[in-house]
């Protein structure tokens, strides 16, 4: 916390830049955190945000509701194959904490015993408690490990760094025939959960071709629930507006946020299946309702303008649009890997995350005594891009709206970033 004296303070934002108090533009590289859709200062969404403002700005969802959350649930369930009812919070890590509650009490709910959940080694959830366990990232929360609740944690497999011996499609046999293996010898497992099509704050790990799509047949084999997180992954992020869909893993319970609102307001929506919703639906003595709200839940403005955002998806032919921008990515992999201190390149969609190692051969990631973060942002800042990195990955998760000249300079000068920054990280 030290390297930081100060903070650049953003003052303005149009398109994909973002301008600080000195008027130094930067290309927004990370869409503000995964969140950006469109770019900043859309007429559109500012336009709704303000229209909304005039008539509703809040009203609470216990006992009431109000027309703009009720429109966002029905566009919600229309584009969510095999989902039945939204439960609306205020962020992802909100959104997980209720699909992780839901999962345990349906079990409660239809009298069964089923108190373990599974997932998957170093995906990440959120930075709230029950997040953490579920999805434990050690470099994030090792600290807090005692007071986490146990999960059953199983491998992914990475094709950059694979056990000795193994192909990736071996590896991930063994990883499916350990979930297997478990599920079939263990009855106590309520849910399996894992972030959708690819871990990203875990390092940017695609799945390979199949692997979601099988865990989805054992969990349905096993009577296990299986939970997704298409929190950072979905509304077009990995290229497909339900990442589930394209992976053919319908879940049972599945949770939204970031780009939901096209990432102008905080908003977040847990889904999940008839069987699941119809366990809490009871008389009220029965108590199996589910305790849970939040101030802000089915905020009108939010919801509004996350309306407006899926509206213009359809409008713009978002998705197809992104699958022919992101194109643009793989223009770039040579020219990328000559730098002699990337040891891979991992790309999906709108998403990429390039590893930084001291030796390729031996695959050391590099750490070096100032922080990767800080050296990134501040050679980043220079070449006119705002650049975030985790551990010794550089992301690049740009607004889904970038055009392709615009993409080309990202990625141009991410190169420089990333060759300028050689002296410092090594």
């Amino acid at each position: 916390m030290k390297e930081w004296n100060s903070f650049d303070k953003i003052t303005k934002a149009k398109g994909m830049w973002l301008v600080d108090s000195k008027g130094h533009k930067m290309i927004d590289a990370v869409a503000s955190m995964w969140c950006n859709v469109w770019g900043h200062s859309n007429p559109q969404l500012v336009r709704t945000i303000t229209n909304q403002s005039k008539k509703l700005q809040h009203s609470s969802m216990f006992n009431i509701t109000n027309e703009p959350a009720e429109q966002l649930a029905d566009s919600l369930i229309k584009m969510s194959p095999g989902m039945h009812k939204v439960f609306y919070s205020d962020n992802g890590s909100s959104a997980m904490e209720i699909a992780i509650k839901i999962a345990l009490q349906y079990w409660k709910n239809i009298g069964e015993k089923k108190t373990e959940i599974a997932t998957v080694e170093n995906g990440y959830h959120g930075d709230t408690f029950g997040a953490m366990a579920v999805g434990y990232v050690p470099q994030f929360f090792g600290k807090f490990k005692k007071q986490l609740f146990q999960t059953l944690q199983f491998p992914v497999p990475n094709n950059y760094r694979l056990p000795k011996g193994y192909t990736l499609s071996d590896y991930q046999n063994e990883c499916l025939e350990k979930i297997e293996k478990k599920f079939s010898k263990n009855n106590n497992i309520a849910a399996f959960v894992m972030e959708s099509g690819a871990q990203v704050a875990g390092g940017v790990i695609i799945y390979p071709k199949g692997f979601q799509r099988k865990i989805s047949q054992l969990c349905k084999k096993y009577d296990v629930l299986f939970v997704l997180d298409e929190i950072a992954t979905g509304f077009g992020r990995l290229g497909s507006m339900t990442q589930y869909q394209e992976q053919k893993s319908i879940p049972d319970i599945v949770a939204y946020g970031k780009m939901l609102t096209g990432g102008y307001l905080t908003m977040a929506a847990t889904l999940a299946n008839k069987k699941v919703y119809d366990s809490f639906s009871g008389e009220f003595n029965d108590w199996k309702h589910l305790f849970h709200g939040h101030t802000y839940t089915g905020n009108p403005l939010a919801a509004s303008v996350a309306n407006e955002n899926i509206d213009m998806y359809k409008k713009n032919n978002l998705i197809k649009k992104v699958q022919k921008t992101s194109k643009v990515f793989e223009k770039y992999y040579d020219e990328i890997s000559e730098i002699d201190i990337v040891g891979d390149i991992r790309h999906k969609g709108m998403l990429m995350g390039i590893e930084l190692v001291t030796d390729r051969k031996k695959k050391t990631p590099i750490h070096p005594k100032k922080s990767i973060n800080k050296i990134f942002y501040e050679i980043g800042k220079k070449n006119g891009i705002y650049l975030r990195t985790l551990g010794n990955i550089v992301m690049l998760v740009p607004p889904l709206a970038i055009s392709e000249k615009e993409l080309n300079s990202l990625l141009t000068r991410t190169i420089k970033t990333i060759q300028d920054a050689k002296s410092q990280v090594i």
